[in-house]
């Protein structure tokens, strides 16, 4: 299977570290330094699993090449890339579809453990098959395990491959308090570089996705000082 990732970066210098790496690490990749551009070569390579995103860049910025993509897709793995630390541009990254970011400068190892983590996520192996396939239900939501879709009231909720596996955990745990660490280690993997601060953004925003009230969540509820519950 194709192991393609695209990477937008405007600098040629670090763009041509990004790619040098990962294709040391086995991955074909597809370069772009401008946004209009990446979104281009995205509608022709429909299967690049991983994309990675700088957020400095000319015309659109890197926030809006991830809206746009996560308009249409959800299911491809996204990473910001930034060289600024202020937590509100992770945050806002988060917020705006990514499944992770790494603030520069960062190590070969770490970024393609990124990549790598994403691209089993994203679909980029061929999983093996489940021996008993169906669906969790627990009103008024329908996970389906065979196709990873989520359903709520019947009506489908679009979720990216992270907020699905952090959904499957949860009700795959009803009632159990999960550490953020737990989810962290199960979600993103025990070899994951990041902060715990992943965990409760994506939170956020699978509540926004998913709760009638996010201000005052029901289904997903913090159990302080800890992490989470699915509150069933």
């Amino acid at each position: 299977m194709t192991r393609k990732v695209l990477v937008l970066e405007d600098e040629a210098s670090i763009r041509g570290f990004i790619v040098i790496n990962l294709t040391r690490a086995g991955y074909e990749v597809i370069e772009a330094e401008a946004g209009e551009d990446a979104l281009e070569l995205l509608q022709k390579n429909g299967d690049i699993r991983v994309a990675l995103l700088d957020i400095m860049l000319p015309g659109i910025d890197g926030f809006e090449v991830c809206r746009r993509i996560r308009a249409t897709n959800t299911s491809i793995g996204i990473i910001m890339l930034t060289a600024r630390s202020q937590e509100m541009d992770k945050v806002t990254g988060l917020m705006t579809g990514a499944d992770d970011y790494v603030t520069k400068p960062f190590s070969p190892a770490e970024l393609t453990a990124r990549v790598d983590a994403l691209f089993r996520r994203a679909g980029g192996t061929i999983p093996a098959p489940e021996k008993t396939p169906g669906e969790i239900v627990q009103p008024p939501f329908r996970l389906n395990t065979r196709n990873r879709s989520l359903e709520k009231n019947g009506e489908r909720v679009k979720l990216t491959q992270v907020e699905y596996a952090i959904i499957k955990m949860f009700m795959e745990n009803p009632g159990k308090a999960l550490s953020r660490e737990e989810i962290l280690d199960t979600v993103w993997g025990r070899d994951y570089f990041g902060e715990l601060k992943i965990v409760d953004v994506n939170i956020r925003r699978l509540r926004l996705k998913i709760e009638d009230n996010p201000q005052n969540p029901t289904y997903i509820t913090t159990v302080w000082g800890f992490g989470y519950k699915w509150g069933f």
